[in-house]
């Protein structure tokens, strides 16, 4: 199987330096190693040039973030695997071929994370993925190892394959025939939970989303935009209401909907009463966004094929806020 890693970059030359040399250390004699610039202002290009010559570069014309960026690079790149990799992610050794190997042994797989660790306390999950993810039936994210900031300590309980909801985009495996067949991702989503989207979209067609503990990255998380980022909080809110519009089961959708736009507004309130309303007006703005985009993404609606019961838990903000579950294992 031919894989390419593919390494999203936008003026982080600080970042390449730190971490493509575990990439090229422990990848190059596997896959080919490309950087997808996402028309940086900075030297990081130079930088790979002189110091990486073998590391391919692609140039996009614009910053089109993560979903535009990879839609854009992926175009001129060849291979049976995309492994799609932030830039602020340590491999380990050997971290390939594991996941190679299953998508050998399973034709039906089309996407696979790693175990993610966190990069600045490794005896603990990573918030972006974790040991991989899932939705409840209100289409809050959440993963094995993370439950909304309560992050587990990495003893070996997902050290296993397993079948999730979605990927992490930190670092995220898939098919290249699969990518281009679902036309990539959802280039108005910008950036955040458009993975999810993605693996959404995969599974209504019939494929499988598994995640492979036996390998093993580590992630700083944020190093785009940080967690306390109010941009960042409205992508994800805006994000999340696009996915449920665009994927939740018709059963659903009506239910869904209306109660997602309460719990956010009891979510705005949360962040008034903790002096944080920079992060209220960010949920009310990305309202606004999402009942501007109400009818562009009920057209993008698709027939589904497979998780018609997509809430493996009904609510997690129930589960960890009122009965006080925060590991993955207690919830039910």
């Amino acid at each position: 199987m031919k894989t390419a890693i593919v390494i999203l970059n936008w003026n982080g030359q600080k970042l390449l330096e730190q971490f493509l040399p575990s990439i090229v250390n422990f990848s190059a004699n596997e896959a080919e190693i490309y950087v997808a610039d996402n028309a940086s202002t900075d030297s990081s290009i130079n930088y790979i040039k002189e110091f990486y010559p073998a590391v391919k570069i692609v140039q996009n014309v614009v910053n089109g973030g993560y979903a535009k960026g990879y839609n854009d690079a992926l175009q001129s790149i060849n291979a049976d695997i995309y492994c799609l990799i932030n830039s602020d992610v340590e491999v380990t050794e050997n971290w390939l071929s594991p996941i190679i190997d299953v998508f050998k042994s399973d034709e039906k797989t089309a996407i696979i994370q790693p175990k993610i660790l966190d990069y600045k306390d490794q005896t603990k999950f990573e918030y972006a993925g974790a040991a991989g993810g899932f939705v409840d039936l209100y289409g809050y994210p959440y993963c094995r190892g993370r439950v909304f900031n309560h992050l587990e300590k990495d003893n070996n309980q997902f050290n296993d394959i397993s079948e999730i909801f979605w990927a992490s985009g930190a670092c995220f495996f898939i098919r290249s025939q699969v990518y281009h067949q679902l036309n990539g991702f959802d280039e108005d989503y910008f950036a955040h939970q458009e993975e999810i989207d993605l693996c959404w979209r995969t599974q209504n067609i019939g494929y499988k989303v598994k995640y492979v503990g036996m390998s093993t990255v580590f992630h700083i998380g944020g190093a785009t935009l940080q967690e306390t980022n109010p941009h960042k909080t409205y992508l994800n809110f805006r994000n999340s209401l696009l996915n449920i519009v665009k994927n939740v089961p018709k059963k659903w959708f009506l239910f869904v909907v209306f109660s997602r736009l309460i719990l956010d507004g009891i979510a705005g309130i949360k962040f008034l009463i903790e002096l944080r309303p920079i992060h209220t007006w960010s949920i009310l703005k990305a309202h606004l966004s999402f009942y501007k985009n109400f009818f562009k993404f009920l057209g993008k609606r698709r027939k589904l094929q497979k998780k018609q019961d997509y809430n493996l838990h009904t609510s997690i903000v129930w589960q960890y806020f009122f009965l006080g579950r925060k590991k993955f294992e207690d919830l039910k």
